[in-house]
């Protein structure tokens, strides 16, 4: 008589686990991936990344500015989440960012923050690094297709 309970007991355990995991399973699977941003760990990614000639026209104060204008910009756009939460992959418009746009806020603010932009290769360089950082911590989409 006993051991007929533990066999149930074992199977109920079972079933409740197996149940369990796959209901979680199921609700991971519809969230996206949580990206950490750290705003000190990519201005030493992007300095790394960064050619000589612009390493050496920008400290990493103006770097870690740029580095904030960019996120604002992104934000301003809407790619950016209001709050850290996981949220449901759920892409009703693509959005396009293009890095000319980018690269001319970019110009327009960094005056206005007091940053001394010497060669407008600098911001590109400091993009394409941050963008870099960006995919390295899974933070970006697909490449939209040519049109």
């Amino acid at each position: 008589m006993i051991w007929l309970f533990i066999v149930i007991a074992a199977i109920g355990v079972f079933l409740i686990a197996a149940l369990t995991i796959g209901r979680e399973a199921r609700r991971l699977d519809a969230m996206a991936p949580r990206a950490v941003y750290q705003l000190e760990q990519a201005a030493d990614f992007v300095a790394m990344s960064l050619p000589e000639s612009t390493q050496a026209r920008l400290t990493m104060e103006e770097l870690e500015k740029l580095l904030v204008l960019h996120m604002n910009w992104l934000h301003s756009k809407g790619l950016l989440p209001a709050k850290a939460v996981d949220q449901r992959q759920d892409i009703s418009t693509p959005i396009v960012v293009t890095e000319e746009s980018l690269i001319a806020y970019l110009l327009g603010e960094s005056d206005k923050a007091g940053i001394q932009i010497m060669d407008d290769v600098d911001l590109v360089n400091v993009t394409e690094a941050h963008l870099a950082y960006f995919n390295a911590i899974g933070a970006v989409g697909p490449v939209a297709d040519e049109m």
